[in-house]
């Protein structure tokens, strides 16, 4: 038997965080959050193997979140996705799946390309 992967949520819409709830569940184990400053210690004391952060937060923008897990010697492996719904799909692969140097994908995406980011960020 496998263990399933971890993906750390971070939106403040929390819609988006329970339609990912609902599809990215069966496969992974979801830690979410909406708060940028529990986001830090839900990446530090819950152990994901992924950070899903949505770029555009109140506050705290993602940029900002990536770079204070960079910085902690705790979460500073931890491979990040952008999620923002600033960029349409088309857009954003026009930039190569990134945004700010990051791996990124579009709230627009289907359910399949979002998996399939997912996946490889995690490979």
């Amino acid at each position: 038997m496998s263990v399933r992967k971890k993906l750390l949520l971070i939106d403040h819409d929390e819609s988006v965080i329970e339609y990912l709830t609902v599809k990215l569940g069966g496969e992974f184990e979801l830690l979410s959050t909406g708060s940028p400053e529990q986001a830090f210690d839900l990446a530090r004391d819950g152990a994901p193997d992924l950070v899903l952060c949505d770029i555009d937060l109140p506050g705290m923008d993602g940029g900002d979140i990536s770079a204070a897990l960079f910085a902690h010697p705790d979460t500073r492996h931890l491979p990040l996705v952008f999620l923002t719904a600033l960029v349409s799909p088309d857009d954003l692969a026009a930039q190569g799946n990134q945004l700010a140097g990051r791996a990124a994908i579009s709230k627009q995406s289907s359910i399949q390309e979002i998996l399939a980011r997912i996946r490889a960020a995690l490979s």
